[in-house]
């Protein structure tokens, strides 16, 4: 009785051993390889497949997802003969999970290797300025050379990038003073610019403003000259409508007199000729004055003088 249920045991086990063999869940976007004593016998698809326990088995599971992979940096040499570490990194995706199996050995190391030499060969081509300013161009010959490589082992390569472009630390060296010269350059020709339009618009102002200021002066002297010939015309014309006589006249010229002597640099008094005539003039009005008035006489003689005699002047125009 014992070694009955000893051996339903061990049935039970297989039975369910066998199950677990017979039945194979494939997450989505995996494949697996199907052997059948060691032959390829069929790929199974996403979902639940049932295959012959203790007969096929799988060989292998593959991930049908685009996959990233970084390559570490490879020294390159380029047509000029410098040596640029250049890092890579390869977008693929398996489209057939039999050929990636069979057709070659490891598709990651052989996708690298095949970077490695396919951009030796793009990059001796080209001088390293060309090299630091084709990258596009470089991904596009070096996806195009693994894509049509890796056809045959299940592969497709999506794209490819180039993460850095290292170049020798003397040449790095040498860049870095040539684009600082070049950035001192711009910075000296953009200063120069801006000083000679500055100059410009200050010599445009200056000129703008000596103009206005000339036509401003020239207005005031105008309007001071028109002012300066209306008061002339004005006096001339009172003059003559008043008529003065040269006692008048006689009288105006002595009461100019201190006012030319106001101001302390006056040393010099220039008299004009006609202030005799005007002295000549008052003396006979105040004589006039003095013999029309009783008990005038001339300092206590007790003698009138004479009445001065009244010199007839000619008009004043």
């Amino acid at each position: 009785m014992p070694s009955v249920i000893i051996v339903l045991v061990i049935l039970v086990v297989l039975v369910f051993i066998a199950l677990i063999k017979t039945i194979q869940v494939i997450p989505q976007a995996s494949a697996a390889i199907v052997e059948r004593f060691g032959r390829y016998t069929r790929t199974l698809n996403a979902g639940l497949n049932i295959v012959v326990p203790f007969i096929d088995s799988i060989r292998n599971r593959i991930d049908l997802r685009e996959q990233v992979v970084p390559f570490p940096p490879q020294p390159v040499i380029t047509q000029d003969n410098l040596v640029v570490n250049i890092d890579t990194v390869i977008y693929y995706q398996v489209t057939d999970a039999r050929a990636a199996t069979y057709e070659v050995a490891s598709y990651i190391q052989a996708i690298e290797q095949l970077t490695v030499t396919t951009l030796r060969n793009i990059i001796g081509g080209m001088d390293l300025e060309r090299t630091l300013t084709s990258r596009e161009e470089i991904n596009a010959a070096l996806r195009g050379v693994l894509d049509e490589a890796t056809g045959k082992w299940g592969i497709r390569v999506n794209r490819v990038e180039l993460k850095a472009i290292e170049p020798p630390t003397s040449i790095q060296d040498s860049m870095e003073k040539q684009m600082r010269a070049d950035r001192d350059k711009r910075a000296a020709i953009l200063t120069a610019e801006g000083i000679r339009q500055s100059q410009i618009l200050t010599a445009e102002g200056e000129k703008q403003s000596a103009i206005l200021r000339a036509e401003g002066e020239a207005k005031a002297a105008a309007l001071r000259a028109e002012g300066e010939a209306q008061a002339v015309r004005t006096v001339f014309e009172a003059i003559h409508a008043g008529d003065p006589d040269q006692k008048l006249l006689s009288y105006q010229y002595l009461q100019m007199l201190p006012k030319i002597a106001e101001g302390d640099a006056n040393k010099l008094w220039i008299v004009p000729s006609e202030i005799g005539d005007a002295l000549k003039g008052l003396s006979g009005a105040f004589g006039n004055l003095g013999s029309g008035a009783p008990g005038f006489n001339t300092g206590g003689t007790g003698k009138e003088r004479p009445p001065a005699q009244r010199r007839e002047e000619p008009p004043v125009d």
